[in-house]
């Protein structure tokens, strides 16, 4: 028997299973299934390799990212051998671990490039404060009246890129509705979004209303894909201009990565959960974005019993069934309840090899060479790994997201005394390869979660494309007026 928990908005998912989780011991064969099916689908992504189409000004980039996901989504949603609930619990152990060395390298390439602030101009450093506000004050409120409920949240934040995808499967967990949202948005940038910023740079180019340095700086959404793709419209129109062009979109993006994910993480985020809640109660909506009506409280969720034409809510109130929300099905009966792998120090052992092996092979695969300082390398972020896991057992408040990037920006910057060397150790280690398990592992557990995105319909489509407007064009204005004081 399901117990039903009640909610209110902002808090926990709106229909909470109560029931004790099941756990289990993944035998070896599942261990080497998963792994090397990941790590195959990876090698096979690096291997299709990155294309680039022109269409005008606008630039289309297919990278092994985004053949990743696709075919790692394949197999997750495919129904001749589909992928059980037991392996998908081997693959979010996997994935804890994945995650995390993904963001070791990922602040491994930060941390060289910390001296280059000290001759950083205000406009790039405020036009992140456009990065950061612009999505939720602009695209939260248009996403909560379509109806997506808490999914909202996930899908506003920010423009959610890799790291922040990270983040939001430690934060919230695979099974919330945030975290659908950002798996959404970040699935729809990668497919459209280099295509969707050349586009929108190339028509406020052609405006000839923004100075193009601050078109440039308003590129830095920390993501290389949209970066490259508006620099390539940009370029265009403004020939004379493309080498500072991509000198200044290529430091905002640093920026960006560095001063961005905090920014987002420690503001932006608690700003659209307080601001979802103002926004619910305006228009009306519950934590799954249906409407309530008027004078009802917002968000507890009970259900009728069958034949019920709408659902009780506290007090008594009926709320009433919205069939154009589109959202129905964005609920814990609707989503498989996987059960969970017993972890002991024999599977951290198997998981943390398997990031390392595959790190490796799949970096000489796309850079075409290996050093024998990459095993080095890559030993190191494996170490900055487990002691950002282990901080964060001992310190719950922070996750270990939060720790693995501040330790490994720290540890590779240059005014350290080891620093330098852990910079030369990891340089060579393209973090696209080597922490492209992850998305792998994320794309094969998509099976479970394909009926909330489902759910979710073209509106999530509108809400994607307004939060990549709303950051670009935010920080363009920023920076258009910083540039201009």
């Amino acid at each position: 028997m399901r117990n039903e928990a009640k909610t209110t908005v902002g808090s926990a998912p709106a229909l909470v299973d109560a029931s004790p989780t099941r756990s289990f011991r993944a035998r070896p064969t599942m261990w080497f299934a998963m792994i090397g099916i990941s790590t195959a689908i990876c090698a096979v992504a690096i291997t299709i390799g990155t294309h680039k189409f022109h269409l005008g000004p606008a630039a289309i980039v297919l990278m092994p990212i985004l053949w990743t996901v696709l075919i790692g989504g394949f197999i997750g949603v495919q129904r001749w051998k589909p992928i059980g609930g037991r392996a998908r619990a081997v693959s979010t152990h996997l994935m804890d671990v994945s995650i995390v060395f993904f963001l070791a390298g990922l602040g491994s390439q930060i941390g060289p490039s910390l001296t280059k602030f000290t001759n950083i101009g205000p406009a790039i450093l405020l036009q992140e404060v456009g990065h950061v506000v612009g999505t939720v004050i602009l695209a939260l409120p248009v996403a909560v009246a379509l109806g997506l409920g808490r999914t909202a949240i996930g899908a506003t934040w920010s423009i959610d890129r890799e790291s922040y995808l990270a983040f939001a499967i430690q934060r919230f967990g695979v099974r919330s509705p945030e975290y659908r949202g950002v798996f959404a948005v970040w699935v729809l940038g990668s497919v459209f979004g280099a295509v969707f910023i050349s586009l929108l740079a190339g028509l406020l180019g052609g405006l000839e209303f923004f100075d193009p340095r601050a078109l440039a700086l308003g590129l830095g959404l920390g993501s290389a894909s949209m970066m490259l793709g508006g620099v390539g419209a940009l370029s265009i129109l403004y020939p004379e201009m493309a080498g500072e062009i991509m000198a200044l979109a290529a430091l905002s993006n640093l920026v960006t990565n560095i001063v961005g994910f905090y920014a987002g993480v420690f503001i932006a985020l608690p700003m659209c959960q307080k601001l979802y809640k103002m926004w619910s109660r305006l228009f009306g909506r519950d934590d799954l974005g249906r409407r309530v009506r008027h004078g009802a409280p917002v968000g507890a969720v009970n259900r009728t019993g069958a034949g019920g034409s709408g659902h009780a809510l506290a007090g008594g109130a009926v709320m009433e069934p919205d069939e154009a929300s589109g959202v129905e099905a964005v609920d814990v009966n609707g989503i498989e309840e996987d059960p969970t792998v017993v972890r002991t120090p024999w599977t951290w052992l198997i998981a943390f090899a398997a990031t390392g092996v595959a790190g490796v092979l799949l970096n000489a695969l796309g850079t075409g060479s290996m050093r024998p300082l990459d095993l080095l390398g890559v030993f190191i972020l494996l170490t900055l790994t487990a002691v950002a896991l282990v901080l964060a057992k001992l310190v719950p408040a922070v996750p270990s997201s939060i720790w693995v990037l501040a330790l490994a920006t720290i540890a590779s910057a240059t005014f350290l005394p080891i620093g330098p060397f852990i910079a030369s150790a990891t340089q060579h280690i393209n973090v696209l390869f080597a922490g492209l398990p992850m998305i792998a592992l994320i794309g094969m557990s998509l099976g479970r979660d394909v009926k909330a995105l489902r759910s979710l319909s073209w509106k999530i489509v509108i809400v994607a494309l307004l939060t990549f407007t709303a950051s670009f064009v935010a920080a363009v204005v920023i920076a258009q007026v910083a540039l201009n004081v």
